[in-house]
């Protein structure tokens, strides 16, 4: 009689809040369930579209949805126990599940922002567009900034501290960060000048005139920028040193300038009109030569050794392979034109005249005659 008073009494107190508290746990079960088969049926319908923006807003949708609907249910049952216990631990449910329902949507708006870069990115790449990936990766970085420092803000706020009074103290507490890291500061403004005035992207080849820096840009940040260099050697260059340098982007030239001197013998500079005449039509013939660009081929100097003539000329191609390869081939048909008409390239020599002639002693007589 005593057992079932007791078990009448327990089912009376707390058997319906268990129940209860059972019941939200299940249909948060069954909600993160039923959302996925539902996100997973999208997913193979949008497939299908060429918009990138739907693709990325489903995948950023997939695992934070998940999390906020353990979270309701769990804060909901939890309230539901509260209402028993009466216990203090409780008065923190309502906060918490404030702060993780901001947490979970800033989760998924930055996961929304790089799925929606590398949709954008695969797109236009399929279609044989051209990418900036430097302005791109500049715009998502900020964009996740901005979304992480509102979601700091409103934490704050939900948590009941003033917001107000949180940017005063950080107008003044500023001054003094600002002051104990200006490089810092000086290296993120570098890597704003960067994204804003663009004198490289991502990809481009470098050098700089006034310090050893050369190579290829593969990754910039807000803090650093990182060349790898022509020996494979990773430089990691602080973003403040560009604004206090020159900095060259080859990658950016429209042509290759070939400038070579070529020098041929005193006794065939007869020949130097006709040579050049022929080396200017071979250029202007030529398919690999830019023939809009400026083009000259002319006798230049008189030097010790030869009489020298120049070649001024331009390639279509900007690739330092193909360059090297069609520099080698006019080169060659040069060397050819000169051959062609009976004449040599020059090289250096010297004539000593001696008015006596020279006699060698301790040795059998040899006498050089003069001239």
């Amino acid at each position: 009689m005593n057992v079932d008073f007791l078990q009448n009494e327990f089912w009376q107190q707390d058997g319906v809040w268990i129940a209860q508290v059972f019941a939200v746990v299940f249909v948060a079960l069954l909600g993160d369930f039923a959302q996925r088969r539902i996100l997973r049926h999208l997913a193979r319908r949008l497939e299908k579209t060429t918009n990138p923006w739907d693709d990325a807003l489903l995948e950023a949708l997939r695992r934070p949805l998940s999390l906020l609907i353990w979270v309701l249910g769990i804060s909901f049952a939890a309230q539901i126990a509260a209402a028993q216990a009466q216990l203090e631990i409780f008065s923190i449910v309502e906060p918490t599940r404030d702060v993780l329902v901001i947490v979970v949507l800033t989760w998924f708006l930055v996961r929304f922002i790089k799925q929606a870069e590398g949709n954008i990115i695969a797109a236009r790449e399929a279609k044989g567009e051209p990418v900036d990936l430097t302005t791109l990766d500049a715009i998502t970085k900020l964009l996740r900034l901005s979304v992480i420092i509102t979601a700091g803000l409103v934490t704050l706020q939900t948590l009941g501290f003033s917001i107000s009074g949180v940017l005063a103290f950080g107008g003044v507490g500023g001054i003094a960060v600002g002051f104990a890291a200006r490089d810092l500061l000086a290296n993120f403004f570098g890597g704003l000048m960067i994204y804003l005035d663009r004198p490289f992207s991502v990809g481009d080849w470098v050098r700089s005139p006034d310090r050893e820096i050369e190579g290829t840009v593969e990754r910039i940040g807000w803090r650093l920028t990182v060349i790898r260099t022509f020996d494979k050697r990773p430089l990691y260059v602080p973003n403040s040193v560009f604004a206090n340098i020159a900095v060259e982007n080859p990658s950016r030239m429209t042509n290759r300038r070939i400038y070579e001197t070529f020098g041929i013998r005193y006794e065939d500079i007869g020949k130097m009109a006709a040579i050049t005449a022929d080396v200017e039509a071979m250029l202007k013939n030529h398919p690999a030569i830019d023939t809009t660009q400026t083009l000259m081929v002319n006798f230049v100097a008189c030097a010790a050794s030869s009489v020298d003539f120049f070649v001024y000329t331009f390639t279509k191609t900007t690739v330092w392979t193909e360059f090297h390869v069609i520099k080698q081939d006019v080169l060659l048909k040069i060397n050819d034109i000169v051959e062609k008409h009976g004449a040599e390239m020059a090289f250096p020599t010297s004539t000593v005249h001696v008015p006596d002639g020279v006699t060698l002693h301790n040795a059998p007589a040899v006498v050089i005659e003069p001239g």
